[in-house]
């Protein structure tokens, strides 16, 4: 098996769609028949399904390869237009079929109102030959990818034959497949990494294998253990991982070899939900392609989904429109908390996306190094922890006669700066321990240090992380002023 290519592509195979939404108001009803009269005022487009998963993942930082098949008339070219605008997006794996019809959803609006929806599309069995032009450019685009996207709108792109081949194409090379499902036959999917049906869609799924609940009646899908039941049954089907979309409630993730993670939906004011699962897909790839756990990677969709049904119509999410709601959900700062504590706190951060620098010192008695030495850490990353010797720490590595104040004034004068999110007491001559229990992604110290000096950073490396030394302040130590303070004493030479 091939190792996967250290890239952040992502290869989006699926149904391309046109989203056309045509705006005004309605102030009064037809005397032709009892229905609203639009007075137009502004009409735009946007790429919809596989189209508008590639928009999301684009929006989040990631160059895309997007795969799909459009017809040889005017809404191909509209849609050409439209995804030409993200120059992240190629546009070489669009296969046209002059007997294909460029699908076209029509939303017409009122205000925010949707009144109706007119829907175009003409669905022949795609030819072999256009079946084979998708799996060779998907194969292709595998080549640099490192997460496959199969966005199924159930308009024929994905046959079984070219899930077949492009989901073993993906395997061969330790790919992730990632798949949003609309088939019946959930089994059509076998071999995908990751599955996120909605409730509906994992219901007929279930209906379709004859998979009933315990219960005898049928599965509601409310209740996280009815929801766990389920997942167990169907993932038999695929070999996959399920993350079941629960609009309003949330998501759960159920993994084959972890217990299941239930996420609650952000509060948040619905304008639209059209298109908010390709946000979560697209937010789940581009987490995982930055090397983030499935885990980490559901919080983050469950944020970015929450952003994305707020929008009006079809949307997508940026990155840093992400990142700030992220870390807004993690904003306390300055807590003073026991390891086992402050583990927990640093794996919600890291859940969210979230950078986290780590630091460490005495901090005896603050001074202008000590501030410059944390404003410079805090700007590594997006949290940042400031680990403290303690008492005894500091007595055997300075004597007797330090600390000059005890532990807890020392981490209360920390944890008031306000770059400072969390502070920790270690009790060993190095934080090595420390460092090893919170994994932190970024490692700072003074410049007074030399790389391979620092304590933890080989570790830090090994997954990834860094090691940055921060400028020196010439003229400040504590230790300076503790000589200062001595050689001023009024009774210095008294005998």
């Amino acid at each position: 098996m091939s190792k996967p290519v250290t890239t952040r592509t992502i290869t989006i195979l699926g149904d391309l769609l046109l989203d056309q939404y045509i705006s005004g108001e309605v102030n009064r009803i037809s005397p032709e028949a009892p229905v609203p009269v639009l007075l137009h005022t502004q009409e735009h487009v946007t790429p919809g399904g596989a189209a508008n998963v590639a928009v999301n993942a684009a929006a989040l930082g990631h160059p895309v390869h997007l795969i799909g098949v459009v017809g040889k008339d005017p809404a191909a070219e509209t849609l050409r237009q439209a995804l030409a605008q993200w120059s992240d997006i190629a546009l070489t794996g669009l296969i046209t079929d002059p007997n294909w019809t460029t699908i076209t959803k029509t939303r017409v609006l009122s205000g925010r109102q949707q009144i109706v929806r007119l829907d175009q599309e003409k669905l022949n069995p795609l030819p072999r030959a256009v079946e084979d032009a998708l799996i060779a450019a998907t194969l292709t685009a595998l080549e640099t990818s490192r997460i496959l996207i199969c966005s199924d709108y159930a308009k024929g792109v994905l046959s079984d034959y070219v899930l077949q081949h492009v989901i073993a194409a993906a395997r061969a090379r330790d790919i992730p497949i990632l798949v949003d499902p609309k088939r019946a036959d959930i089994s059509a999917y076998r071999g995908a990494s990751l599955l996120t049906p909605n409730r509906q869609e994992l219901r007929t799924a279930l209906k379709t294998a004859s998979i009933r609940p315990p219960t005898g009646h049928e599965w509601a899908l409310d209740e996280e253990a009815e929801i766990e039941q389920a997942c167990t049954a169907i993932a038999s089907l695929t070999g996959s991982d399920i993350l079941l979309t629960r609009s309003e409630k949330g998501m759960t993730l159920w993994q084959q070899e972890a217990a299941p993670l239930h996420c609650q939906a952000h509060p948040s004011e619905v304008y639209d939900v059209s298109g908010a699962g390709d946000t979560v897909i697209a937010t789940i790839a581009c987490a995982l392609a930055d090397g983030h756990a499935l885990p980490s990677a559901v919080t983050m969709a469950t944020t970015a989904a929450a952003i994305a049904v707020s929008k009006l119509g079809t949307a997508y999410v940026t990155h840093e429109e992400l990142h700030q709601h992220l870390l807004a959900e993690i904003a306390d700062n300055g807590s003073y908390l026991p390891l086992t504590d402050a583990c927990a706190i640093v794996e919600t951060w890291k859940r969210h996306g979230a950078s986290v620098v780590f630091t460490n010192g005495c901090f005896d008695l603050l001074h202008p190094g000590h501030v410059a030495l944390v404003q410079y850490a805090a700007g590594q990353g997006d949290k940042l922890i400031v680990a403290l010797n303690s008492d005894a720490s500091i007595k055997r590595l300075k004597g007797p006669r330090r600390p000059l104040q005890h532990e807890q004034a020392r981490a209360t004068v920390i944890r008031a700066l306000r770059h400072v999110d969390l502070v920790v007491l270690f009790d060993e001559d190095t934080p090595l321990e420390t460092i090893t229990a919170l994994k932190p992604d970024i490692i700072v110290k003074g410049a007074d240090y030399k790389e391979d000096e620092v304590v933890g950073g080989d570790f830090v490396k090994a997954y990834g992380g860094r090691v940055c030394l921060a400028p020196l302040l010439d003229g400040h130590s504590t230790s300076r002023i503790v000589k200062i303070m001595d050689d001023t004493h009024p009774l210095k030479d008294v005998p």
